[in-house]
């Protein structure tokens, strides 16, 4: 979908370990990506099957997302909410791991959610806005026709998760045309 991007940061490894940059300005310039981050936020799942999401900001405070797993694996999702998108409602989903070290780039106008594979499973995540309160909305991890990876299983979930809206239920604050 167009403005999502998969990053895989070079790891330079011997037999201590491996050290990468999983942020460079100037290499996202050079690849076409000119986002200012101002936040970077890190949570902790310890349950196997936690879902986190699908949550967004809604302008003037919307958030692009630049997403990674620092330990365990998890299963991170966007889904387009830009009103007259012609990727609408669609969703793209990918394995991030500590192992592989795989990053998504999410930009403004997209829902962003993921589930745990591994317990312990960490996420670190670079906001291009402050968390604002009054923006904050989510819509129904199970309204989007997501193929969650651990089917048959009853998620962890927030309160604020389990009772947000369904996505046919939703008016985007999002609008394709704004955000090209």
């Amino acid at each position: 979908m167009p403005g999502l991007t998969l990053i895989q940061p070079r790891r330079f490894g011997d037999h201590r370990g491996f050290f990468s940059e999983t942020w460079n300005r100037k290499a996202l310039l050079d690849a076409g990506i000119d986002i200012d981050f101002v936040q970077d936020n890190h949570s902790l799942s310890a349950t196997v099957g936690t879902v986190r999401g699908l949550h967004f900001q809604a302008p003037p405070d919307a958030q692009a997302k630049l997403v990674r797993c620092g330990r365990g694996r998890i299963y991170d999702v966007a889904v387009d909410i830009r009103k007259g998108s012609p990727t609408y409602g669609q969703w793209y989903g990918v394995e991030l791991s500590f192992e592989n070290g795989t990053q998504l780039l999410i930009p403004e106008g997209f829902l962003h959610g993921f589930m745990t594979l591994e317990p312990d499973s960490e996420i670190i995540y670079k906001c291009s806005d402050y968390y604002a309160p009054q923006s904050d909305g989510a819509v129904r991890w199970d309204s989007c026709g997501i193929e969650w990876p651990l089917e048959g299983i009853t998620p962890v979930l927030s309160e604020k998760d389990a009772a947000a809206p369904a996505l046919a239920d939703f008016d985007s604050p999002f609008d394709y045309t704004d955000l090209k």
